[in-house]
């Protein structure tokens, strides 16, 4: 098996691992009502997307 000639220190170990960090979710304002939407998605509040009604926001049951 392969073993690794010296140990990797601290600091390597931390600048390599510096990138693994959590990133804020896409959110912008839909174009049509202005409410705040993840990208690329369907706007819950208004049902439309890329300038078309996707989603019939009136029908569809809403979750508590």
């Amino acid at each position: 098996m392969a073993m690794p000639k010296k140990r990797i220190s601290k600091q390597r170990k931390r600048l390599r691992r510096a990138h693994w960090k959590i990133q804020a979710p896409g959110i912008v304002a839909c174009p049509r009502c202005h409410a705040p939407r993840l990208s690329h998605r369907v706007c819950k509040e208004c049902g439309y997307y890329d300038g078309q009604k996707v989603l019939d926001v009136e029908a569809a049951p809403r979750r508590a």
